[in-house]
């Protein structure tokens, strides 16, 4: 298919002009700003048109499942958890998973829960676990977890006891997290897939645990 279009405006008169992406047209400054600096980069060959689609495409299909296998390893590989907490980038792509950021991953424990916030806009491990929730990226979850993360997260329906530390961690655009849930009891013997299917986008962000078998 061409590359361009053109429509006959009549008396012969025909207008022609680029396919554009399936993006709405720029109604800012800061989006013509946007489009400027695409069109630069892609002229100056940073990276192509075909790279920004394949980038695209490739976040589009990017579902918590992709997390929720990573944590289902970890619960049962005692290596591969240890690995995942040093060195997250490493581990991750070992399972052939592109994180496309740095990432660091938080673990829960019996005395300490964690829980994910970009206080500034919408930072966020999307290949790991998906588009972000719409409460994820709302004013008011990015201003009240900091300040009072417990009645946040019992409003999730998770209450975590008053001996339990909570730690709320900040992603930026250099840096993305992710929470290591505890894994549930009597799982014992399960394999990955069915852990797996325990694991759900909002414990990897940590406003809530795990599945109950």
């Amino acid at each position: 298919m061409s590359d361009r279009h053109h429509h006959d405006h009549g008396a012969g008169r025909v207008h022609r002009h680029p396919r554009q992406p399936d993006d709405p047209e720029p109604r800012t400054d800061h989006e013509f700003l946007g489009m400027a600096l695409r069109a630069l980069l892609i002229e100056k060959g940073v990276y192509s048109a075909e790279d920004e689609r394949a980038r695209i495409e490739l976040l589009q299909a990017a579902t918590p499942a992709t997390g929720a296998r990573i944590v289902a390893r970890a619960w049962v590989d005692d290596a591969f958890r240890a690995r995942l907490l040093s060195d997250p980038n490493d581990a991750i792509e070992s399972l052939g998973i592109d994180c496309l950021h740095p990432m660091i991953v938080v673990e829960n424990r019996p005395d300490r829960h964690n829980v994910i916030v970009c206080t500034l806009c919408s930072c966020y491990p999307r290949m790991l676990l998906g588009p972000q929730p719409a409460w994820y990226k709302s004013a008011n979850y990015r201003k009240r977890v900091v300040r009072e993360p417990r009645a946040v997260l019992a409003e999730f329906g998770t209450a975590i006891p008053p001996e339990v530390e909570i730690r709320v961690h900040d992603s930026t655009a250099e840096m993305r997290y992710m929470v290591l849930p505890r894994r549930p009891e009597g799982t014992e013997g399960w394999d990955e897939e069915r852990l797996a299917g325990l694991v759900t986008r909002d414990s990897l962000i940590g406003v809530t645990n795990p599945a109950v078998p």
